[in-house]
């Protein structure tokens, strides 16, 4: 059984998504941030790092065990345990880790400063159009991929659960979709599977 510690962001989105999509049993332990419950002591324990997402998989490797945080090696996890959305052919395997980096190292931090920046009471002009311009050069990137391929890389994949939740907040960061047709065509076919929808409800606060 996965034990599954999130709260309703885009990086916590990912792992329920991805539960569904693997059709992996898994049980929600909610980690209200607004309430601080991400500093308590017992959450500690799981996630020194004091952030969400966190797993801990009851039957990990060895039928012991496992506790894991970062999102991104979360997915990758439960693509390997479930043998799902994560390539056998290494070159293959190695594009969607490639695809998946670029959402952690890009994607996530700079979507993530330009959505704090715009809905900050008190405006700081310098930011919100550093981060917008990074944020729209980012969207450049993935509507140029996705003018080849079907998805990021090439099949549906753990890169495109990670991407998604973050460009479903695109109004937020005021990025119109369609100035990008090819990641509205990748978004609304994404957004039509009933997993996703699922995922996208947890945790059900």
């Amino acid at each position: 059984m996965i034990q599954l510690y999130t709260w309703n962001t885009p990086n916590g989105k990912k792992v329920s998504i991805m539960a569904e999509e693997v059709g992996i049993p898994y049980e929600v332990y909610p980690i209200n941030l607004q309430q601080g419950d991400q500093h308590k002591p017992e959450y500690l324990a799981i996630n020194p790092n004091n952030k969400i997402p966190s797993i801990v998989d009851t039957d990990g490797p060895g039928g012991k065990p496992l506790t894991l945080f970062e999102s991104g090696a979360i997915l990758m996890y439960l693509a390997e345990k479930t043998g799902k959305l994560w390539p056998q052919d290494v070159r293959k395997r190695y594009e969607v880790i490639q695809w998946l980096m670029f959402q952690m190292g890009g994607v996530g931090p700079m979507f993530g400063q330009a959505n704090y920046f715009f809905r900050m009471t008190e405006k700081v002009p310098y930011a919100i159009e550093r981060f917008h311009k990074e944020a729209l050069r980012l969207y450049k990137v993935l509507d140029q991929q996705l003018g080849h391929k079907e998805y990021l890389a090439g099949e549906y994949s753990i890169a495109d659960i990670a991407t998604y939740p973050w460009v479903w907040r695109h109004e937020i960061h005021q990025v119109k979709l369609e100035e990008f047709p090819n990641i509205k065509r990748w978004f609304d076919v994404i957004s039509a599977r009933p997993e996703v929808q699922r995922g996208m409800e947890i945790p059900k606060t």
